[in-house]
């Protein structure tokens, strides 16, 4: 029996444990960085299968925490994920599952439903509960692991930054990390295949909160206010121009502006307005160049119109999957799914912080179909998954470690490129 037929049986006899951890954590969701709850029952598991783990994360700095409390977040003050370590030496790979939920109420009949007013509406519970089942599998065959797999259960996925406080806490170091994977369950597509893009693989997001200070007045003497709202139109209108004038018409970007705000009356000139704009692209050219242009152009037109500004940006970068990286993982990948189930794809256009990851080591990202087409889709309060795909997720995951180890023992390769 080849070792990815022994890694696919353990995995479909180790379901109904895996389903067990999921629905245990589909009933805990917690949102954004911290998640003692989410973290307990993790590194509770973690000691029973006698993996040893550390706490990744600490405080967050006290202007993030406001920031994130502006953007619609509850308030974090710290930020806490896990590692673990199988195997030892070098070469390392990173097996990384999110495990945050939304602000979501879930609505659905399922008998282990949440009933905190959150929801894993994305799935992060299931990415989790497969790593933990990966785990086991490969805890058990530590011993003939050429290597070092280092687990990742990162916070904060939904807001854009928490594989980003990940790695400035050092997740990719002692040991340094040479290649990285991660999936992510998706219910729009049949249950089992897999799906993955090379290169480019997600849209970065760029986000600005702007908020404009002006005077506020009577609507009859104009001449003695500032209008926050006349600046916040310019400034909505400027910024689009950007897009038709200064980025590529060959480059995907669609810029949002999803909240714009402000007044409390029809003859009341108001003190203050605000805008919330969003920015999508796969051509990251596209993405460093209006990175620049937004603010300063937003800071030129609010001060022509004598206004003060205050923005505050967030920016998650396209996730990037290495082409040599995904030939070497697909091979693995198609063992446990079978290679007539894969399939490359377009990039998405969502957002996936796992770039953070992939700015800094070889990573690959890919789907693990979890429903079938017509089903409600993530972040959607009615989205199911099938559980059947459990086994499969952990087998993917254990896999693609084994064998990514096994290969560089082989060949004595060093990196994951």
């Amino acid at each position: 029996m080849s070792m990815a037929e022994e890694i696919r049986r353990r995995a479909e006899e180790l379901w109904p444990t895996i389903v067990q951890d999921r629905r245990y954590l589909h009933q805990i969701p917690e949102i954004g960085m911290d998640l003692p709850q989410t973290c307990a029952y993790l590194k509770k598991r973690l000691d029973e299968m006698g993996i040893p783990w550390q706490v990744c994360g600490g405080p967050l700095p006290p202007q993030m925490t406001a920031d994130y409390m502006a953007a619609g977040f509850p308030e974090m003050k710290r930020a806490e994920g896990i590692t673990a370590l199988i195997g030892s030496g070098a070469p390392c790979i990173l097996l990384r599952a999110d495990m945050d939920a939304l602000p979501i109420r879930e609505e659905n009949d399922l008998l282990f439903r949440a009933q905190n007013g959150y929801g894993h509406m994305c799935g992060h519970d299931s990415h989790a509960a497969m790593l933990l089942g990966a785990a086991q599998i490969l805890k058990e065959r530590e011993d003939r692991l050429p290597g070092t797999v280092k687990l990742l259960f990162q916070p904060g996925e939904e807001t854009g930054a928490g594989a980003r406080m990940m790695v400035d806490c050092g997740a990719l170091e002692n040991p340094k990390v040479d290649a990285a994977f991660a999936l992510h369950v998706q219910p729009l597509e049949e249950a089992g295949r897999l799906r993955y893009s090379m290169g480019v693989t997600s849209a970065s997001l760029d986000t600005y909160i702007i908020k404009i200070k002006g005077k506020g007045g009577h609507s009859s003497i104009p001449q003695c206010c500032i209008d926050p709202l006349m600046i916040a139109n310019q400034v909505y209108q400027a910024v689009n121009l950007l897009v038709g004038r200064e980025t590529n018409p060959a480059a995907m970007v669609a810029l949002t502006c999803g909240v714009m705000r402000g007044g409390s009356a029809v003859n009341i000139i108001p003190d203050q307005a605000e805008l919330h704009i969003g920015v999508r692209t796969l051509d990251m050219g596209a993405a460093e160049h209006l990175a620049r242009r937004i603010p300063e152009l937003t800071e030129h037109y609010v001060r022509a119109w004598r206004g003060d500004v205050r923005i505050t940006e967030f920016h998650t970068p396209c996730t990037y999957s290495r082409e040599p990286l995904c030939r070497e993982l697909a091979e693995a990948l198609g063992q446990i799914v079978g290679p007539e189930r894969m399939a490359v794809i377009p990039p998405m256009t969502g957002t996936e912080d796992f770039g953070y990851i992939t700015r800094e080591v070889p990573g690959m990202f890919c789907f693990l179909g979890a429903g079938a087409p017509g089903s409600p889709p993530l972040h959607s309060p009615n989205m199911v998954l099938d559980e059947r795909v459990l086994s499969l997720g952990a087998a993917l995951y254990a896999n693609a470690a084994a064998a990514w180890l096994a290969r560089r023992q082989n060949s004595g390769e060093e990196e994951g490129t």
